[in-house]
């Protein structure tokens, strides 16, 4: 089954652990680490690292994109990337030690033209015939906000699994193309629907409103009290046990790449979450941009409780 993910607003990961951050102060950092980076980018390295081969599309510019291409090639086995004019962002995750805390700052990506993101996406639309496809984070200027609606419905025209894991304007547009599986987060999911969702039984309800609309898969994380999963095989919540959260980066992306790979594996509903919210606990385990490996998700698993609760 070919897999891709698309990559319209990749961007250079950067992160610094300092003391402490003060007002006009110079910090000096204790920690320093960078990584080719962006949604679609980490779920791509999670599938990897989980034995799923998955091929990357991605709009890549300027002499920052340069180093981030280096950066891919020791991070993934495939992907394919164009250019354009501009510059390739660079986000900062800074983690304080005192007090614990984490900052950070997305950069702005170089504005894409219609030429270019047509050679893209039909790329990424013809590759993932009868597969899958990713479509995660945020799109960069000069691209219509309907993009990940689009190309959800061209996906499933080509007999492909839509994938979408983006904010709330995104993703909403996208709803009505039935993607396969979402993956909100609990405020996310809030401002989708406009309430908010105080218990985890408000949770459940209204992804089951979103999985009744036609969404396959409707997966809701909801913090360090784990994630809930609404799909055909019923309603299942999986609850991490307590781990020492060192960075939050990238959780959220492999908690995606581990649900997907589950699915595609074959798992239960509920084992597939059970792998992703091992996949998204490793990650928070680990420090700035660094990701899970598949060593941290073996000895996760175990400790993960997964129920099945009535929707």
């Amino acid at each position: 089954m070919n897999v891709a993910t698309l990559a319209l607003n990749p961007s250079l990961d950067v992160s610094y652990t300092i003391p402490s951050l003060i007002a006009n102060q110079k910090a000096h950092a204790s920690k320093f680490r960078y990584d080719p980076g962006g949604n679609s980018i980490n779920v791509a390295k999670g599938l990897q690292t989980l034995g799923i081969e998955v091929h990357v599309f991605a709009i890549i510019p300027g002499d920052i994109g340069n180093f981030v291409k280096q950066l891919l090639a020791n991070h993934l086995d495939h992907w394919h990337a164009i250019t354009v004019a501009g510059e390739t962002r660079v986000n900062m995750t800074i983690l304080t030690d005192k007090p614990s805390l984490q900052y950070e700052v997305d950069g702005i990506g170089p504005v894409i033209g219609p030429r270019p993101l047509k050679e893209l996406t039909e790329e990424f639309v013809s590759h993932c015939r009868n597969g899958v496809g990713v479509l995660s984070g945020s799109i960069p200027p000069g691209v219509h906000r309907n993009i990940y609606a689009h190309l959800s419905k061209q996906l499933t025209d080509n007999s492909a699994r839509a994938v979408v894991d983006a904010q709330s304007s995104l993703l909403q547009a996208s709803l009505s193309a039935g993607p396969y599986l979402i993956k909100p987060n609990k405020y996310e999911l809030e401002t989708l629907f406009g309430i908010t969702l105080p218990t985890l039984q408000d949770v459940v309800r209204e992804a089951g409103i979103l999985h009744k609309e036609g969404v396959a898969n409707v997966c809701v994380s909801i913090d360090r009290e784990g994630a809930v999963l609404v799909a055909d095989g019923g309603t299942y919540y999986a609850r991490p046990p307590e781990v020492p959260v060192i960075s939050t980066v990238g959780s959220g992306d492999s908690m995606v790449a581990g649900l997907l790979a589950g699915l595609m594996k074959g798992a239960s509903a509920g084992e597939a979450l059970r792998l992703g919210v091992a996949c998204g606990t490793a990650t928070a385990t680990k420090p700035g941009t660094q990701m899970f490996s598949y060593a941290d998700v073996e000895k996760l698993l175990p400790a993960i409780t997964v129920e099945r609760i009535e929707g």
